[in-house]
């Protein structure tokens, strides 16, 4: 299947698919007059992208383990967990910055409404 078709039946964008393609995350075959050609399998790989970006990982990250996903069962795949892990660890910082924030501007509206 050609680029179109393949935006069109993901939904996702010509310009995001060469990017996965120059991050080494999709594959496709060039044809003699230029197009890209891409496998039946190509439509479940970038549906697969699509999720892991969903949860915050990265192209880079993503790379370093969809071959393996791609093959086996995600339970099966060792090199997803520390990322895993490190984005949990991410969002609990975010979490407790954002905490932060909140109590900070509570503070400053109280401090407004008392005077």
């Amino acid at each position: 299947m050609r680029i179109g078709e393949l935006s069109a039946r993901t939904g996702v964008s010509i310009r995001s698919l060469r990017y996965y393609e120059q991050q080494k995350l999709l594959t496709s075959v060039r044809m003699d007059n230029g197009y890209r050609e891409y496998s039946p399998l190509a439509e479940d790989q970038v549906r697969t992208i699509q999720f892991y970006l969903g949860l915050g990982i990265t192209t880079e990250q993503i790379a370093s383990f969809l071959g393996c996903v791609l093959k086996n069962k995600e339970a099966f795949c060792q090199e997803v967990l520390p990322i895993y892990e490190l984005k949990l660890k991410e969002i609990d910082d975010q979490i407790h910055q954002l905490y932060q924030i909140k109590s900070n501007l509570l503070d400053r509206i109280r401090s407004i409404q008392e005077s």
